[in-house]
């Protein structure tokens, strides 16, 4: 439900409310290759003299700091991101990297905390405010195009996950404008190709899972599914500033939009590994492993995660640490036989849960299946029934989980 709310904010709302202007451009996939040499109009030497965004040596001085930031060291990064912006007060990137850092404390927790919002939304309103100015003094300036689209975009995500509907249809709508200026700096940085290619793959994910929304759709520029993934893996090989970001999406899409789990491990891998604390990167890496079957490392990753839980490091907080609590609980049952250990890290799983309020998760409800199942085994069948009991409350009617609980509690209406 939260991605169609996103895909809501972020592309259906803005159309509602520009779908009559016409001074807006039509076509969003003009750059039908990612080859740099392919792109037919560049912006002069006049205008990219001074674009932070592409001034390597600037890369090279952030680039630690950029790590640090995926890596959760946020007080080492910001640091560095402060320092930038002492150098080049009136400059959009350093207030968006700020931004940006805030973002990332909020992501580990599912973006249910709102503790950051404040700083965030105001990060983000001063790269508006900085990119305007640059925009204003010159329309060619596709650097500050960039800046307005991504500072609206991020606004837009984080306003529609907070359901302010108003700001977030607004905020969409100003990215999706200067998502189209920005692109006749695909040429130049990988970076410029990033909205387009979330637009190129989402619009037509929209159209293929969302028929009722088929209609409205009609009104927006094309769209090319393949390309936008062709696109987002040229930007996560290349991109300096905007790699992880579409790293980020890609692992996602891999795993949940295109049902392909070796490609989304081989991301999440790399990703797990260049930011051993990040702990996002490190539960969906652990689940990927456990998906695809490797327990061994599954199980080894899932007791570091826990590890850094009880450390109290940043981002490692309850949801990560329901992962790991499940896959160790599932390990422990049907690898090692060790039922002890297994209803433990239920348990825990479980408490985890409930510290996040969501109890309507998979990992919340196979965590009561799952015990009743060992209450069985160990022959406590009363245990057992209460389990099941619980499962029956909490789970869908029409799930597995229901059903088996349903089948249980029939078969043992006897046992008291």
């Amino acid at each position: 439900m939260k991605k169609l709310l996103f895909v809501f904010s972020c592309f259906v709302f803005p159309l509602l409310t520009t779908a009559q202007n016409k001074n807006i451009p039509t076509d969003t996939t003009s750059m039908r290759h990612v080859q740099m040499d392919e792109v037919e109009v560049l912006p002069s030497a006049a205008n990219i003299k001074g674009m932070l965004l592409l001034d390597r040596n600037i890369q090279y001085e952030l680039e630690g700091a950029v790590d640090n930031m995926y890596n959760f060291k946020y007080d080492i990064a910001e640091k560095q991101f402060k320092s930038l912006r002492r150098r080049y007060p009136n400059h959009p990137l350093p207030h968006f990297l700020l931004g940006l850092s805030q973002w990332w404390k909020i992501v580990p927790t599912n973006i249910q905390t709102i503790k950051y919002d404040g700083l965030f939304f105001a990060y983000m309103d001063t790269t508006i405010q900085k990119a305007e100015k640059l925009y204003n003094e010159d329309e060619k300036n596709v650097e500050a195009a960039f800046f307005l689209a991504a500072a609206y975009g991020f606004t837009a995500r984080l306003h529609s996950e907070r359901s302010n509907w108003r700001k977030a249809t607004v905020a969409s709508k100003h990215a999706l404008e200067f998502m189209e200026k920005a692109k006749a700096g695909n040429g130049l940085s990988p970076e410029f190709l990033f909205g387009e290619a979330l637009f190129n793959y989402y619009s037509i994910w929209i159209h293929e899972n969302y028929t009722f929304l088929r209609p409205v759709l009609l009104f927006f520029p094309d769209g090319d599914k393949r390309l936008g993934l062709k696109q987002l893996r040229h930007v996560a090989n290349t991109g300096f500033y905007t790699g992880t970001e579409a790293s980020f999406f890609l692992m996602k899409i891999y795993a949940n939009e295109e049902s392909n789990m070796g490609e989304s491990l081989k991301i999440a891998q790399r990703l797990a590994t260049k930011y051993p604390d990040n702990a996002y990167f490190q539960r969906f890496y652990a689940r990927a492993l456990f998906v695809q079957g490797y327990f061994t490392s599954a199980e080894h990753l899932s007791f570091e995660i826990l590890e850094k839980l009880d450390k109290g490091m940043p981002g490692y907080e309850a949801i990560s640490g329901r992962y790991a609590s499940y896959i160790l609980a599932y390990i422990n049952q049907n690898k090692h036989r060790d039922l002890a250990k297994a209803k433990a890290y239920y348990q825990k799983a479980i408490m985890y849960a409930e510290m996040t309020d969501e109890r309507d998760s998979g990992y919340f409800i196979n965590s009561y299946v799952n015990l009743a199942r060992i209450s069985d085994q160990e022959k406590d069948k009363i245990q057992a029934k209460r389990y099941y009991e619980l499962v029956l409350k909490i789970s869908d009617k029409k799930s597995s989980s229901h059903k088996e609980a349903k089948k249980y509690l029939k078969d043992n209406r006897k046992v008291k």
